[in-house]
């Protein structure tokens, strides 16, 4: 997942590419190849930094960074600026494997967020060619700014924030890449939290012991983007910050530093830091009992957890919560989270899935189960029974079987009522 930033000041430059990051650094703190935390910089924002301003801007920044965080760089970092249509272009150029895709689209309907009329790739490659203003590539030691304006400009908090993964990835590694949906974004709330964190204690120096390079404020991409996958992936950004700042503010930066050792299980534990590292995600287990015509699909890992994170966003984006602010979620539906699987399915070119969840306690269960029904309504859906329904029309029209028994709440989704039990039979 590409890094997701949408403010910076901007820096003009002068079409130059950056410095090579082949050499290795002194490990000292607070000094980069001879340039220092505290040197004065002379630039011309005129005509834009030349190669050799933007090179000492750039080891300048990188010493500050170790300035607040009390770690050395190890070696040199490599900055490229790019045009937002050159970054739009590599998007769609990147290309997914066809049971990658299908798996997704079952996982991104099923959270009722991307319906059959859209394909999650395209959704997400086109959000993120709106939005994401800059993103470092892990073990390459390369950072890519993407830039709107027609001159190439960088964001300074965009370049702070990718030299504090630079700083990361040299430090404690950022190429391991966990298995679910879940994991990832709370492995991101720790990484991204902190690359948050930094250029707020960066900038507040600025004016007062450091002196800044002080351009013009710009504004980043104002593209449209999707609402429903936004929320989900912007969650480290607005829930990660203020994780890691409630472990550094308790036992300092060494703290921090554990975090990257022991990463958060699950997003609970980053949007509920009280739980951190104790409440453990349950380990959800769903067998297979679909029919001969059925199957799940041959993707490993074979099925998705959700998370709680994920599971707020599709209430809320659905407009299933009332009075929720765009920064939290929190909220007594998705709270009682303990752990969930949801394992897709197809039947030659018919899909379906089946997601369960296990809850803290019985009335969280009932919590969800109601919730969730809700959300069935709020589509149209005609109840079957007392456990089935059926989505009429539109991007989720579907079949759903939904039971809950104790704190377990399962959901079977298939195209038909009469395929609900070939898909996961009762």
């Amino acid at each position: 997942m590409r890094r997701v930033l949408l403010i910076g000041v901007v820096l003009v430059l002068a079409g130059c590419a950056a410095p090579q990051a082949d050499t290795s650094l002194e490990p000292t703190i607070g000094e980069v190849d001879g340039v220092t935390h505290n040197q004065s910089i002379a630039v011309s924002l005129e005509d834009g930094f030349t190669e050799e301003e933007l090179d000492r801007l750039v080891k300048r920044s990188m010493a500050r960074v170790e300035v607040i965080r009390g770690l050395p760089y190890k070696r040199m970092v490599d900055v490229e600026v790019i045009t937002r249509e050159e970054y739009r272009q590599q998007r769609r150029d990147s290309s997914v494997g066809e049971t990658r895709r299908q798996f997704e689209n079952q996982v991104w309907e099923g959270m009722f967020l991307v319906g059959e009329d859209r394909d999650v790739t395209t959704v997400r490659s086109e959000t993120f060619g709106e939005s994401v203003q800059g993103y470092y590539l892990p073990g390459r030691n390369r950072i890519v700014i993407v830039s709107d304006a027609e001159n190439p400009t960088i964001g300074k908090r965009t370049l702070v924030h990718e030299l504090v993964h630079a700083l990361q990835d040299q430090q404690f590694g950022l190429q391991n890449r966990p298995d679910t949906q879940d994991e990832q974004l709370a492995r991101n709330g720790v990484v991204e939290g902190e690359a948050s964190l930094l250029p707020r204690g960066y900038l507040q120096h600025c004016g007062v012991e450091w002196s800044c390079v002080r351009p013009d404020t710009g504004g980043g991409s104002g593209g449209d983007v999707d609402r429903g996958l936004y929320r989900v992936i912007i969650h480290p950004y607005t829930q990660g910050p203020s994780f890691v700042e409630s472990i550094r503010a308790r036992d300092g930066w060494g703290a921090v530093d554990g975090l990257h050792e022991e990463l958060p299980d699950s997003t609970e534990q980053v949007i509920h830091p009280e739980t951190y590292p104790d409440e453990e995600p349950v380990n959800v287990t769903v067998p297979d009992r679909s029919s001969d015509e059925w199957s799940r699909l041959d993707h490993d890992p074979e099925s998705e957890r959700v998370g709680e994170a994920a599971i707020f966003s599709m209430f809320a984006v659905n407009d299933q919560f009332e009075g929720v602010t765009s920064g939290t979620y929190r909220h007594p539906v998705s709270a009682g989270w303990g752990g969930d699987k949801l394992v897709p399915y197809r039947n030659d070119d018919e899909f379906g899935y089946v997601w369960e969840l296990t809850w803290d306690s019985q009335d969280d269960a009932e919590q969800f189960h109601d919730a969730y029904r809700g959300l069935l309504a709020s589509y149209d859906a005609q109840e079957i029974g007392e456990t089935r329904y059926v989505v009429p029309e539109g991007p989720f029209a579907d079949a759903f079987r939904v039971t809950r028994d104790g704190r377990t709440v399962r959901i079977v989704n298939a195209p038909e009522v009469g395929d609900l039990r070939d898909v996961h039979a009762p």
